[in-house]
């Protein structure tokens, strides 16, 4: 990198950093870390090196790993997912690999049942171990949204069902492809699939949550529960070179590539595709990539052409990251 690349990469990673401050001067969250490309800045107890659960933000890694099972023709997209998981998804012949990935199933969200979301508080069953099937048990016991490809719905058990799929495909488990096709060639030397495992590396700042009024530690716990839908955890670089190599298409290919970003209109806030997200921000420039949630910890990657910001902080109950999310992400991409 020359000279006059290396400084406007420093001042576009130091330009966001009221924004980030913000959140935590605001008590919006307890600490806060973003890096833009490779320069990285922490607000609060943190150090910009953290570690941080990444939520939904697996669902890019999980849809990548389909991607590349359709490059190497041993998956279709617009194939029946009976194909590949024959008789585990109700009307499975009707629900193609690619509603499944873009949230046009229909399918029920398990973690919409009580006690089914690692984004509420679930006392001492946090730390229960959670099978695949048990959350299809509980997905499958309500009726669909709506007729696959007729709506769009977030559902975690769309994902469960892609984990499967990456394992009935491969004979091998979903993590572990994860780690072999993803993590492994691309060196993300702080991103990991912990299983059962509650805690997080070193160094990593704590999630809180409320219960009945008083602030309680949520870091630890099992994440099972959430498995292929959003168990992984990472770093606001890693994930920054992870996104940078997804659409620099040196995970798939390019018509890989541009199956996953065919979005279908989702919310008022964004469009979705095959484990991607795109958002508009109110400069009106467009970025890709994939939020996520668990209790205690937000993450947001986004990326539009070859400036890459991902941020990670660990919210407060009763606070609001709004303003301060959008002015920082419209001062790295807009300003």
């Amino acid at each position: 990198m020359n000279f006059t690349a290396l400084l406007a990469s420093a001042v576009l990673a130091l330009a966001p950093v009221p924004q980030l401050q913000q959140l935590v001067d605001d008590g919006a969250a307890s600490t806060a870390v973003l890096a833009v490309g490779a320069q990285s800045s922490a607000a609060g107890p943190i150090t910009p090196d953290a570690y941080f659960r990444i939520g939904s933000v697996t669902k890019t890694f999980v849809a990548t790993a389909v991607l590349q099972l359709v490059d190497e023709q041993r998956v279709r997209l617009d194939a029946p997912i009976e194909r590949y998981l024959p008789g585990v998804v109700p009307g499975g012949r009707r629900i193609t690999v690619r509603q499944v990935l873009d949230h046009t199933s229909g399918i029920y969200d398990y973690a919409h049942d009580p006690g089914w979301s690692t984004n509420r508080w679930r006392g001492s069953d946090r730390f229960q171990h959670y099978e695949p099937s048990q959350l299809l048990t509980v997905a499958f016991s309500h009726p669909p949204y709506f007729p696959p490809g007729t709506g769009w719905h977030y559902s975690n058990t769309n994902y469960i069902l892609a984990g499967l799929l990456i394992e009935r495909v491969t004979g091998r488990p979903y993590g572990a492809e994860i780690v072999r096709r993803i993590v492994k060639p691309l060196a993300l030397t702080h991103t990991s699939l912990p299983g059962d495992w509650p805690g997080l590396p070193t160094p990593h700042a704590p999630g809180y949550t409320s219960v009945d009024g008083k602030l309680v530690d949520a870091t630890l716990m099992n994440p099972s529960l959430d498995w292929a839908a959003g168990e992984m955890i990472s770093t606001t670089a890693d994930l920054n070179r992870f996104f940078a190599a997804l659409f620099d298409a040196r995970l798939t290919s390019r018509a890989a590539l541009a199956e996953m970003r065919r979005y279908v209109p989702a919310t008022g806030l964004f469009d979705y595709g095959l484990g991607l997200q795109r958002f508009r921000l109110p400069c009106g420039t467009t970025v890709e990539g994939h939020s996520g949630e668990l209790l205690g910890y937000t993450t947001y990657s986004t990326h539009s052409g070859a400036t890459h910001a991902t941020l990670s902080y660990n919210p407060l109950p009763g606070g609001d990251a709004s303003s301060a999310v959008i002015g920082l992400f419209t001062a790295v991409h807009c300003e």
